[in-house]
């Protein structure tokens, strides 16, 4: 079982940015979107501040966020990349074919990727991420690099909501026809 440390809360910048994008959504009645708790049992907790210091992980997560836009199921992990190249170690087998059968259901899945030193958001269609797995699989590269991703889909900066990603779903959904 895997040990809780500091090293879960990385891309938490990330995941507060879509939780007031999230918020956003919800006010605007343009999206229902949850986060998705990681299961832990504690271990130890402290009896001054009653924080968790010691936990194991109880299962193996799916994904950060799940819910639905205007009918539309949709599931997306979040991650934050200080380089211009992505570690496909940072992605585990099992979101990938949590994913791969969240689409087999019909629903969309992605992953909204923030490039931290370039302070962009870019949204990664389950197909495009699939193609960089099968490629780390197949004996290539374990990562992919910046100048690889589709250049319409990275997010715009927008006004009141942070990550728009709504913008990505739209085109995504726009070639799945």
């Amino acid at each position: 079982m895997a040990t809780w440390n500091t090293r879960g809360l990385r891309g938490s910048a990330l995941e507060e940015y879509i939780n007031l994008t999230n918020d956003y959504y919800l006010e605007n009645k343009l999206a229902l979107i949850q986060k998705v708790p990681t299961p832990i049992t504690p271990i130890n907790i402290d009896k001054h501040t009653r924080h968790i210091t010691l936990a194991y992980f109880d299962q193996k997560s799916t994904v950060d966020y799940i819910g639905v836009v205007q009918g539309v199921p949709v599931c997306f992990d979040a991650k934050e990349c200080k380089t211009d190249t992505f570690p496909l170690a940072n992605i585990h087998e099992h979101q990938v074919n949590f994913m791969k059968n969240f689409e087999e259901q019909d629903g969309i899945s992605f992953i909204l990727i923030g490039f931290t030193e370039r302070e962009e958001y870019y949204y990664m269609r389950y197909t495009e991420l699939a193609k960089f797995w099968k490629r780390s699989i197949d004996g290539g590269r374990k990562s992919f690099r910046y100048d690889e991703l589709d250049s319409d889909y990275f997010l715009p900066a927008a006004k009141g909501y942070i990550v728009p990603y709504l913008e990505g779903l739209k085109k995504d959904l726009e070639t799945r026809d």
